[in-house]
């Protein structure tokens, strides 16, 4: 009969029984485990899908006809951050429209931004 080297748990150190390929002593140190190893990629996840749902809501709390004009500051003091959004479309005229999902904006100028929502199939 071969003996099998004895495991540990992978978060707390203690003796594991039970199936050979187990990692954990319990599902507790396994949650924890993974909140622990997985909490930083998962946070800055978390908080830049925050970020767009925001922007989305924004936009389309503004555009209830599907296109409108709206002041660039009316979208700031909202707490929408230009710095995210999800897809962008270049036009031929060389300007930018920039989506928060299907909601998306071109700046007409530095004050004044066009927003529109995307036809999604």
């Amino acid at each position: 009969m071969e003996l099998t080297p004895e495991k540990s748990c992978a978060e707390c150190g203690s003796k594991i029984t039970g199936r050979a390929d187990k990692k954990f002593c319990s599902d507790q140190c396994r949650v924890a485990y993974n909140n622990r190893t997985r909490g930083e990629k998962t946070n800055y996840v978390r908080n830049v899908n925050n970020i767009l749902n925001k922007n989305r809501r924004i936009l389309e709390e503004l555009n209830p006809t599907g296109k409108t004009k709206v002041s660039r500051n009316k979208l700031s003091l909202k707490g929408f951050d230009f710095g995210y959004h999800t897809d962008t479309y270049r036009t031929k005229d060389g300007g930018y429209y920039r989506y928060c999902y299907e909601q998306g904006y071109l700046e007409l100028d530095s004050k004044t931004v066009l927003v529109v929502k995307k036809e999604v199939k």
